[in-house]
């Protein structure tokens, strides 16, 4: 296991901080997803997920490196076992691939993402029962894979987490935000003092667990921003802490046991 770095993580967000605050835009006629659906759908054909699954985001970002996606469900909805998130224009479209074990449900999870031009962004998720659903919402941002890092030395720390909890919410499940220092290099950022391209170097895959339960797994792209920072509700099983397991795409692994508070 990769040594940590014991340095103050940056980027922990408060309650509600990745929630878009405005109805999201409605998504729009897309070429690029034309092109993509095949490869990504693989013969299933979605409906419209209307109240089973939304996907909210800002309709224009404040920051293209770094733009809210809360995909949310209500009470009594499928399970979603796995999502491709899909921001259509991007070099890399497909942003992440997750799966969400079953104490994930209803989902209310967030996370941040790059968006390089004006785009879709959906999610495709397939239930327990199989069937395909797809929600989404229309961005405007501009240059998120592009912009430069926003640490100062964003290699400093890499591999360090952080849990943060909010407590129990009205419906019994606990709310909780891991945060990973990582720079998540897009390979399409210049290094601001030697104006070469830093290669691209990014989390491939991510594990989360409470004890043996798996809460969910993200296998990554470069879509994911700087030091990603994911927001989820859960229901508890009493395991004093999550186990956390990454693996990047220089081979590095990074695990880290965060002990959970105690219930209140």
């Amino acid at each position: 296991m990769t040594r940590l770095l014991l340095i103050p993580l940056l980027a922990l967000l408060p309650a509600g901080a990745l929630l878009a605050q405005d109805a999201p835009a409605p998504m729009v006629a897309s070429e690029a997803w034309d092109e993509l659906a095949p490869s990504i759908l693989q013969g299933a054909v979605p409906v419209p997920a209307g109240e089973a699954l939304a996907l909210q985001a800002p309709t224009r970002a404040e920051d293209a490196a770094t733009v809210p996606i809360h995909l949310l469900q209500p009470e009594g909805a499928p399970w979603v076992q796995n999502l491709s998130l899909v921001i259509d224009e991007n070099p890399s479209p497909v942003a992440a691939e997750i799966t969400f074990g079953e104490a994930m449900m209803p989902l209310d999870f967030e996370l941040r993402v790059r968006v390089n031009q004006y785009s879709n962004v959906r999610a495709v998720a397939r239930t327990e029962t199989g069937e395909a659903l797809m929600a989404g919402a229309f961005v405007k941002a501009s240059g998120g894979c592009s912009a430069p890092a926003t640490t100062g030395d964003p290699m400093a720390g890499m591999g360090e987490m952080r849990l943060r909890e909010f407590g129990v919410t009205e419906d019994g499940h606990r709310e909780a935000q891991v945060m990973i220092r990582h720079p998540q290099f897009s390979g399409l950022q210049r290094d601001q003092v030697t104006q070469l391209w830093i290669p691209a170097h990014f989390i491939a895959q991510l594990e989360v667990r409470q004890g043996d339960e798996m809460l969910f797994t993200l296998s990554g792209g470069i879509s994911i921003s700087e030091n990603p920072v994911f927001r989820f509700r859960y229901l508890d099983n009493g395991a004093p802490g999550f186990q956390v397991r990454v693996i990047d795409t220089q081979g590095n692994v990074f695990e880290q046991t965060l002990p959970k508070d105690a219930p209140s």
